[in-house]
């Protein structure tokens, strides 16, 4: 800076223009990745908000749906309870029990089946015996596969024993009401219904992963069948719970064309239906153990889940991303830098998740707690979610298996 004759005179310091660098496609590429960023922002918010009216409709309908009554039994026929088991599982005994404890008056068979004469589950069976020495109890022990479904097999070689008319399939870790057969029977004697299955519930083990396994059974899959059957989308059928005529299955073609399929009980419902049947579920819900103690046994048993329901009904898997209001509403957050309206989006979302919990709770006569862990549950239930549509390959105890479009399983073979 000069003065001359009074006047300040400023000099710009030289300047060398070839060390001036413009990077325009930075610029624009700063700009695109903003735009992009508010677009994905804008989709989550969408989403979120649909999620927060399905999640408001679902706390309504799961009410109603535990609300209607259960038809009364005409008579009482005889009944076969078809237990496949395989391993000493958390509370065996304890869950088989509860079907030796029924309010039902006509004769009732317990058919036990495994793959190895000397599978650890037997064990409880024969305290059961003991416990129970008027009780009508059959095992099998046969080693026959018709394809990789193990658990088809171990059924199909199990009813060559099955004594009665009506067959009671149900898991080995199902725990049941005493008015269990009383309910199944009645609905089953309706007229046009072919078969019966029902809605469940997570009964946990003590710990934190056998918890969080429960609530995503809970407050995801429970609201989301009851809401599925009230809007005519869902076509379930659980094999935690089925029961048919002999007379039915033979109309279907009997069990071993399901040994390749891996939801072989959405499998056996639709046969049914094809049948010209119906499938009916009561409004009644039975317990499943939930007793996975790390998280990648959570994360593992229910990413096959959720894959089986993407192969027994892809269009509908997809639309299960609204069932996930809170954890869109929060990535609508991230993308928006922390936008206002989107983290009172959030706080929306987790208010009506909040209440579908207590409404799911009160509507099956459980004691609603937990609800600080809520998020956590909500965005392990996402990561599953999304996960799903990550690989084909599912592990079923403890075996690795491809799955196709048509939901058919192979094993895969490590190299």
């Amino acid at each position: 800076m000069a003065r001359t004759g009074g006047v300040m005179i400023a000099v710009a310091a030289p300047v060398d223009i070839a060390s001036v660098t413009v990077v325009p496609g930075h610029v624009a590429l700063l700009t695109i990745s903003h735009v992009l960023a508010q677009c994905l922002a804008g989709l989550c918010g969408l989403g979120a908000i649909l999620g927060i009216v399905y999640t408001a409709v679902a706390c309504w309908l799961i009410g109603r749906f535990f609300a209607r009554e259960v038809a009364a039994p005409q008579r009482f026929p005889a009944v076969t309870i078809v237990k496949p088991l395989r391993g000493d599982e958390w509370q065996l005994e304890t869950h088989l029990a509860s079907f030796f404890e029924q309010d039902y008056p006509g004769p009732v068979q317990y058919l036990f089946g495994v793959h190895d004469a000397c599978d650890t589950a037997l064990a409880s069976v024969e305290k059961l015996r003991a416990r129970y020495p008027g009780a009508r109890i059959t095992v099998v022990a046969d080693a026959r596969l018709y394809g990789p479904n193990r658990k088809i097999a171990n059924l199909v070689n199990m009813l060559e024993k099955a004594e009665h008319e009506v067959l009671c399939f149900a898991d080995s870790d199902v725990c049941v009401e005493p008015n269990y057969l009383r309910h199944i029977v009645g609905t089953l004697q309706q007229p046009g219904v072919g078969l019966v299955t029902m809605v469940y519930r997570g009964h946990n083990a003590p710990g934190f992963w056998p918890r969080l396994a429960a609530a995503l059974t809970n407050y995801h899959f429970l609201p989301g069948v009851v809401t599925g059957l009230a809007l005519g989308r869902a076509r379930p059928c659980f094999g935690q719970s089925i029961a048919m005529t002999r007379e039915m299955l033979t109309r279907i073609g009997g069990l071993a064309q399901f040994s390749h399929h891996l939801a072989e009980d959405h499998a056996v419902g639709e046969a049914v239906r094809r049948a010209g049947a119906t499938v009916a579920i009561p409004p009644i819900v039975v317990e499943h153990a939930c007793a996975e103690n790390t998280f990648s046994r959570v994360f593992a048993h229910e990413l096959r889940w959720s894959r089986t329901i993407r192969a027994a009904d892809r269009s509908g898997h997809l639309g299960a991303v609204f069932m996930h209001p809170l954890p869109l509403a929060l990535l609508a957050v991230a993308m928006s830098g922390g936008a206002l309206p989107a983290w009172a989006l959030a706080g929306v979302a987790l208010c009506v998740r909040a209440l579908l919990v207590w409404r799911t709770d009160r509507a099956t006569g459980k004691k609603c707690s937990g609800l600080l862990c809520l998020p956590l549950w909500d965005a392990a239930q996402f990561a599953i979610y999304v996960a799903s549509f990550c690989s084909s390959g599912v592990v079923w105890r403890g075996t690795r298996f491809r799955v196709d479009a048509n939901g058919m399983l192979s094993p895969v073979h490590d190299k």
